[in-house]
Formats: structure tokens, C-alpha cells, sequence
């Protein structure tokens, strides 16, 4: 994805007993006792509207040991399967659609994976990510990519087991990333697939709101709100992060992203990216499973699930 505005050094957070875990050894001295470090534990899944972040945490482990997921390739043939088995194994019903993306490498094979979970109201609230990772040597995208993902696929265990007002779709994106330079026309593969097929079919005009996570795995999460998202669904997922007491962590500072949301504003969807881009092992082989904890993907998780609920008040 393209980040506009980044805002230079990633900025060290503070601990607070609200939003963060109790002080962790540092890389160097767990190393220096022989002992490995530890990610910040999840909190219980009955402090978090039922999301268990070592569930997601360890979608993201089984998805890190496949190796680098890019478009085309054996190891994001292999992360479908696992996502379809997980997905099936849920109850979830699940739609696939198999396209051919035109990139600057030539014809590329990809797969969007969509979950359509019915509820009493017509209108549809569309969770999503990418499952795809930078095609880089290495690059085993354990936030960029992964994380997301793992969410998403906790989020699909809870909400295809149970009945909902709202009528809800997850939505896994193939071909996010970009295959040579970030443009118009390399990179949103699967999601400017996706909103064009809705837009063919009529169903577009259901979805009242999109909610897309990228990169939210981050040990020391820090989401700026994201400018060139809608207001209002911006607004409404920050005063739930903030009742929910992770105020230092959905932060008011603001910075402009390009990323999967995109092509659904350009078709005038509701939609808001939650993305945290400060972390600097982005986009190099360095973005591995230890950069990331249980905890951030629970908070993220937590503030999706209220937020899912504060729509199902407004779309009534």
C-alpha cells in the first residue's frame, strides 16, 4: 500500500495500565538469560466482547510458517487453503472468486475469499484485509499481511456461529500490494476486483459501511485516524476505542493512506482504514512474528466488535 504523510520516527509509547501490558523484558536482556521474549498477553476473551487474541495470534503463527504469500505463488495458494479450511471449520458460508489481475509482471492468478454472514436487515457492514504479502525475498509479512488476517479469521469464529442484526461480510483480499511501484494500476488488485463485480451485480449499494484492518499486530500499537477515510465511521470507531479505554492507542493525530478502502470511497461506500504504519521493519524482512503480540490484535478485535454494534444501533 501507499502511505502519504508518514510521520517520521516511529514514536516509543508510553505504558499505561489502560492499554498496555506490564513492562516486558527487552529483546537483549531476555536473549542475554537464554530465555526467549514473551508478546504481551491477550486479555481474557470475556474482557473483549468474546475475541480471544491468542486464537487470532495463532492464525497469524500458522500463516508466518508458510513463508513469504505473494500474489501467484505456492505459499499464498497454500495461506487459501488454510483461510478456506479455517473458514468451513467455522460454519461460515464462504464465496470465492477466481480472477486474472493484469500487473507490470504480466497475467497474475488471484483469489478474493468473501464470507456472507446473514442477518434480520438488508443492509450490509463489510469487514476486510489482505492476505497477500510484498513480493520481497524473506518477506514473511507477520503484520503486513498477517495480522489482519488472523483477525479476521477470529472475528469469521465468532460471528458465523452466532445470529446477528446486522447482515455482515468478510471480505480477504488478494493482491493488496503492489508487484513493481504503488500506482493507479499496480496494487488494490482485490479489492478494486471486488467493488467492481458489487457494482456489476447491484449489490454494492448494500454495504452501508466498510471497516478494514491492515497492519494492526504492531507490540506498541499507535492508529492514527486516517484521513482520506469517511468522518462520521472514523468518528464512531475512535469514540468506541475511547469508551473501551484505548484512547492511547486509537490516538487523534491523522495521517493520509492509501490502501484497500479505496476503491470502495471512490464508489461512495462508508469506509475507514484502522492501520498503524510507524512501525519500521514495514516493508522489509524484518516485519517477523516477534514484531507482533496477542494483545494489539485482541484491542483491535474489541474496538471492531463494539464498533459492529454501534452500527447495528444507527442502521436500524
Amino acid at each position: 500500500m501507499m502511505r502519504g504523510l508518514l510521520s517520521g520516527l516511529l514514536l516509543c509509547c508510553l505504558v499505561t495500565s489502560a492499554c498496555r501490558a506490564e513492562p516486558q523484558k527487552t529483546a537483549t536482556q531476555a536473549a542475554a538469560q537464554g530465555v526467549p521474549e514473551q508478546p504481551p498477553a491477550a486479555p481474557p476473551a470475556d474482557t473483549t466482547g468474546g475475541f480471544d487474541g491468542r486464537k487470532a495470534y495463532a492464525h497469524v503463527q500458522r500463516l508466518v510458517a508458510i513463508g513469504p504469500r505473494w500474489s501467484g505463488s505456492e505459499g499464498i495458494r497454500r495461506a487459501q487453503e488454510y483461510i478456506l479450511g479455517q473458514l468451513r471449520n467455522f460454519g461460515c458460508a464462504v464465496e470465492q472468486d477466481d480472477f486474472h489481475a493484469s500487473t507490470p509482471l504480466g497475467s497474475v492468478a488471484m483469489k478474493n475469499i468473501l464470507v456472507k454472514i446473514p442477518g434480520t436487515r438488508p443492509g450490509v457492514v463489510l469487514l476486510a484485509a489482505h492476505y497477500d504479502t510484498k513480493r520481497l525475498e524473506n518477506f514473511v509479512g507477520a503484520n503486513d499481511g498477517g495480522s489482519s488476517t488472523g483477525m479476521m479469521l477470529e472475528m469469521a469464529r465468532l460471528l458465523c456461529g452466532r445470529k446477528n442484526k446486522l447482515t455482515i461480510w468478510i471480505a480477504f483480499f488478494d493482491g493488496e500490494e503492489a508487484f513493481v511501484e504503488w500506482s493507479a494500476t499496480d496494487g488494490t488488485y482485490g479489492s478494486r476486483q471486488m467493488t467492481a463485480k458489487l457494482a456489476l451485480s447491484g449489490e454494492l449499494q448494500r454495504i452501508k459501511a466498510l471497516l478494514l484492518a491492515d497492519l494492526i499486530g504492531d507490540r506498541s500499537l499507535r492508529v492514527k485516524r486516517e484521513s482520506n477515510s469517511t468522518r462520521w465511521l472514523t468518528d464512531l470507531v475512535w469514540s468506541t476505542a475511547a469508551r473501551l479505554g484505548y484512547q492511547n492507542i486509537f490516538i487523534a493525530e491523522e495521517t493520509g493512506i492509501e490502501d484497500d478502502h479505496m476503491p470502495f470511497l471512490k464508489r461512495n461506500v462508508p469506509a475507514v482504514d484502522v492501520i498503524d504504519l510507524e512501525a519500521p521493519y514495514w516493508h522489509t524482512a524484518g516485519d517477523t512474528l516477534d514484531k507482533i503480540s496477542p494483545r494489539s490484535l485482541a484491542i483491535v478485535g474489541h474496538v471492531f466488535l463494539e464498533t459492529l454494534a454501534e452500527l447495528g444501533k444507527r442502521f436500524r
